[in-house]
């Protein structure tokens, strides 16, 4: 029996083949220097940290100890490359600070962190379970210490994940966990509180 195509089935397909190519599309190229409060940035604070919008950057202070806070952009990226300055303010150089991509909710991201005596590391969060993508913590000389200002960059490609700080590449892992997902900007404490970082010059580039 021939298969006969009605022209409205026809036009269903087109409009169905339509949306799902847009809601695949990548969101255009974008950035934020915080200066406006109003940008969209997912922030909360409570009596452990301080998240918000201030004096034109994003600042996280943690205020106790073994605890993380960030900030979310509320955007949805898959491949791109990121790249953000920091600086540690204050506290204990024995800290994490750094960026969260491919936030699909706050229990599931992945996780590239640098701390203010000299190390790296890059993770996985999921369902409260952390996995080492990049073995344990590494030092690296390209990262500037204590109360200092680092630049670092994150490109997302597929499966496979480099990150950058001022510049020099520091590992690339693979992982096909979290395909896409939300940004968001990070502060960790250890066995010390009170560490206060800056997020600022923020931009994202679809690949």
């Amino acid at each position: 029996m021939p298969v006969v195509i009605r022209p409205w089935l026809v036009t269903v397909l087109v409009v169905l083949a339509t949306v799902l190519v847009a809601c695949e599309a990548e969101q255009p190229a974008w950035s934020d220097d915080f200066s406006d409060p109003d940008s969209g940035w997912e922030a909360q604070s409570d009596a452990s940290a301080e998240v918000g919008y201030q004096g034109g950057v994003m600042r996280v202070l943690v205020l106790a100890p073994n605890r993380l806070a960030w900030a979310s952009a509320g955007r949805t990226f898959s491949n791109f490359r990121l790249v953000v300055e920091t600086t540690q303010v204050a506290g204990p150089d024995d800290n994490e600070y750094g960026v969260l991509v491919r936030m699909q909710d706050p229990e599931h991201f992945y996780r590239f962190s640098i701390s203010g005596d000299g190390y790296y590391l890059v993770s996985k969060y999921s369902g409260g379970e952390w996995e080492m993508l990049s073995g344990d913590w590494a030092a690296s000389d390209a990262i500037y210490t204590g109360n200092a200002s680092n630049r670092l960059a994150v490109v997302c490609q597929g499966v496979t994940m480099t990150f950058f700080v001022n510049d020099v590449e520091l590992v690339q892992v693979q992982d096909n966990g979290y395909s896409r997902g939300d940004v968001g900007l990070y502060v960790g404490t250890f066995f010390e509180p009170e560490v206060e970082v800056h997020f600022d010059d923020l931009s994202v580039e679809p690949l």
